[in-house]
């Protein structure tokens, strides 16, 4: 594949997506914070770039993937950002989870300098995101989607555009809502199947096949099985994005009161030194709530 791309951001999920448009051929230019999260994008051939400016500078496509809307504001809108670095005509595509507002404004920024932007967020996880099989919700316009489609389509099975700038990060609210809830259901199920004595595996072998089953409870409802607490996604940037989609949901005047407690519960998990665990460690907090 013939592209030049930027890639910023190679955490848990940005780290093997950039690696899937480097194994597809594009030339590639990343960075990161912390350079050694990129160490093994380099030796496959991956070009360092000490500023997301310099990633975007001769780059078709900029990527970013990063945690916060702060950190998607400096790496996109700021000074050494990759709007500073982008040359017109190129396209700069966030792929983080962030505030359908600051897309918006990225999307106004970018035009005025002749860049397209999309907004892109993903959802699937670090399995999602090794496999290639990341559902991908877009906003922006048609004929920018068009165009960056075939990379998409190296790094998610699902992909769609949902509507103008910002409609990708609302669908991705739509995401997290529903986790949320499943979530909870998860937990407090595998609860009461180890307090009633049944194997939590084998539980899972059933209802996972039936109407409860889901994303969650067959995936992270296993690594909670294991004891594996490990992030696929992290407890702090899972409170990052509920507080964005209550925010959201307030100024729409919607309420939305089983997010509102799964977020509280989120933030006791915070509040006890969980923050960097993976989404399924909301177990331990409930585990605790109960002696268990």
């Amino acid at each position: 594949m013939q592209c030049s791309v930027g890639w910023v951001g190679t955490g848990v999920m940005g780290r093997s997506m950039c690696g899937h448009l480097l194994a597809a051929g594009c030339a590639v230019r990343v960075h990161t914070r912390t350079r050694e999260k990129a160490a093994d994008l380099l030796a496959k051939g991956a070009a360092w770039a000490a500023t997301p400016r310099e990633a975007a500078a001769g780059a078709d496509v900029t990527f970013s993937m990063v945690g916060f809307p702060a950190d998607v504001e400096q790496v996109i809108l700021g000074p050494d950002g990759v709007l500073a670095g982008a040359e017109a005509g190129s396209v700069a595509v966030d792929m983080s989870t962030s505030q359908p507002s600051l897309a918006v404004r990225i999307h106004a920024e970018a035009a005025a300098r002749g860049i397209a932007a999309l907004d892109a967020p993903v959802s699937g996880g670090d399995v999602g995101a090794r496999e290639a099989k990341l559902a991908i919700m877009v906003g922006g316009d048609r004929p920018v989607f068009e165009r960056v489609l075939p990379l998409f389509q190296k790094l998610g099975e699902t992909i769609a555009l949902m509507g103008g700038p910002g409609s990708g990060q609302h669908t991705k609210m739509v995401n997290q809502i529903a986790i949320a809830g499943n979530m909870i259901g998860v937990v407090e199920g595998l609860l009461y199947a180890h307090k009633a004595g049944l194997d939590q595996a084998a539980v899972i072998d059933v209802i996972g096949k039936g109407a409860a089953g889901s994303w969650s409870i067959n995936n992270l409802g296993r690594r909670i099985v294991k004891g594996d607490f490990n992030p696929g996604f992290f407890i702090k940037h899972f409170v990052k994005d509920m507080g964005i989609a209550l925010d959201e949901a307030r100024s729409m005047k919607l309420s939305l009161p089983g997010l509102a407690l799964v977020h509280q519960f989120y933030v006791s998990a915070q509040a006890v030194g969980l923050e960097n665990l993976g989404t399924q460690g909301l177990y331990q907090v409930l585990a605790r709530m109960n002696g268990m």
